[in-house]
């Protein structure tokens, strides 16, 4: 059990901002084991977004209250995901080779592929989420942020790392998930379905794993595996596919 809270502190200090570390010494270790509780970590961050989303929406347009609960998760997370989105961008724009995607991908620097790429997604973030029925936004939230991550850790589990652990960002390899692991995260990652109560909405689920899969033979075809920012665009890209696919649901109901 010890272990246990040890790795869930760690998947909340490695994923977010919280000052996890300055009340507890997490052992290095556990950092290995994190995956498993990533899904839990978006129960976090989608809970403080669909709250600010709740809060601002009394005072702003839904616009305005929207950019601000997205402003409010990247400061949680400090744009983590967000600098994999980017980087997945720079690296596979455009025809390159295997050690050139995996060189620019390390590389701090912000290309236009990347900048476009984040211009893009957030319109479509921003967009997607807007078009939804207004009741629906807080939960569609609740929701997508730990499916997303989810299913991101199933294709982390059927790909190898693509670099060396020293090459890694982290310093960190993550180790695979076994059966009654990936139970755990799945329950995490799909428990938040049951506050969407017209159960025809679940249908959703399958943007994300069709983006998931497409990542995962490109990643396969590209580099021969996954990156740190491969799985950061893959989570970003799911969550983006399932309020697509809401949306698209709740149009179609509509008319």
């Amino acid at each position: 059990m010890k272990n246990i809270l040890y790795q869930i502190a760690a998947a909340i200090t490695f994923f977010t901002r919280i000052p996890i570390w300055k009340i507890m010494e997490i052992p290095v270790e556990n950092y290995r084991k994190i995956i498993c509780f990533w899904p839990l970590t978006g129960w976090i961050t989608s809970g403080i977004t669909a709250l600010s989303w709740l809060a601002f929406s009394h005072a702003f347009p839904p616009a305005m209250a929207i950019i601000l609960a997205l402003v409010g998760r990247v400061l949680l997370t400090g744009g983590f995901h967000e600098d994999g989105l980017g980087d997945f961008f720079d690296g596979f724009g455009g025809e390159k080779s295997k050690a050139d995607i995996l060189r620019i991908m390390k590389d701090s620097h912000i290309g236009s592929y990347a900048l476009i790429g984040i211009i893009f997604y957030y319109l479509l973030l921003m967009n997607s989420l807007i078009s939804i029925p207004k009741e629906l936004i807080a939960i569609v939230l609740l929701v997508g942020d730990p499916l997303a991550k989810f299913v991101t850790s199933i294709m982390m589990n059927l790909l190898p790392y693509a670099r060396t652990e020293s090459e890694s960002k982290s310093k960190t390899l993550y180790d695979k998930l076994s059966p009654v692991r990936l139970i755990v995260a799945g329950i995490f990652g799909v428990l938040p379905l049951l506050f969407l109560l017209d159960k025809i909405l679940w249908i959703s689920m399958l943007a994300p794993t069709a983006v998931m899969l497409f990542m995962l033979f490109y990643s396969k075809k590209k580099i021969g595996g996954y990156t740190g920012d491969i799985c950061g665009a893959t989570a970003l890209l799911c969550e983006l596919s399932f309020y697509i696919a809401i949306f698209l649901q709740t149009s179609h109901l509509s008319l």
